[in-house]
């Protein structure tokens, strides 16, 4: 465990699928279970976690008064009303360190009643496996100490980046809802494999097998996504056709509108 982290009580007001896997992840590499609490308005919900991580169940009020460090990792529609609660108990010192899309650091200082540091994060679900990424940035009050322990907490769950606040809504439209474009991309191959004849099981391996290894290229080689790109495709080969079937259909275009859509609605969240 880091020093950083030896003495400090976790809270997560919100432990869904986020929540949940940021818990994991910690739990794995970086602190022990009897230094997290957790809160959730559903109860049945709050203690499948704690049976499951051996964490303790406390109210908002308490994590308030309790922990060193709280994770808001609630819907953005239900922040103002916990940042209400919580502010009644929260110590002054208390780094607040939030998931909720949309929401800036700004609007969670003004519904405060002390100048608590605040650290906004977009993290993304494959942190349940140590494989996320996160990129955080800092509130009006938030020093270099605190943004150091966010990385901290962070790092348990893959690799960290720091980014100026009006990025986020583009983090959150790359890489905060990146993961679901890519597992649509391998249902549409798989579907696809399956229409040419191969069975479920067979279609299924391939694909993973292919987006695993190729994902893996990128990342050890040292080598571009384009020249990667280039160098799979054969002049008026078979990579070639596929990818004249992408470019007919302008898929850059379609990437580019789907992201602006996802960053259009977390700016809508705000």
């Amino acid at each position: 465990m880091k020093a950083s982290l030896a003495d400090k009580c976790i809270g997560f007001i919100g432990v869904g699928v986020m929540g949940s896997s940021l818990i994991k992840s910690l739990l794995i590499s970086s602190v022990n279970s009897d230094q997290i609490c957790i809160s959730d308005k559903s109860k049945e919900k709050s203690d499948e976690v704690a049976t499951s991580y051996k964490v303790k169940v406390k109210t908002i009020a308490e994590i308030g008064h309790d922990c060193n460090v709280i994770f808001l990792a609630v819907k953005p529609q239900d922040l103002e009303s916990v940042l209400g609660e919580l502010s009644q108990s929260l110590n002054k010192e208390t780094l607040l360190i939030s998931i909720a899309a949309g929401k800036t650091t700004k609007f969670i200082e003004g519904k405060l009643i002390n100048k608590n540091p605040v650290v906004r994060v977009m993290p993304n679900t494959p942190a349940q496996i140590g494989k996320g990424v996160s990129a955080i940035s800092s509130g009006s009050s938030a020093t270099k100490d605190h943004l150091a322990l966010a990385k901290d907490l962070l790092s348990a769950s893959g690799l960290v980046v720091e980014v100026p606040e009006e990025n986020q809504d583009a983090v959150t439209a790359l890489s905060g809802s990146g993961p679901a474009y890519f597992f649509n991309f391998i249902e549409a191959m798989i579907k696809s494999g399956i229409n040419l004849g191969l069975t479920e099981e067979v279609a299924t391996q391939l694909a993973i097998g292919t987006i695993t290894g190729s994902a893996a290229m990128l990342q050890e080689s040292g080598v571009d996504a384009a020249t990667l790109r280039k160098n799979v495709t054969s002049p008026n080969g078979t990579t070639a056709a596929a990818l004249k079937v992408f470019s007919d259909n302008n898929l850059e275009k379609i990437v580019a509108d789907a992201m602006a859509a996802a960053k259009k609605r977390a700016q809508e969240l705000a």
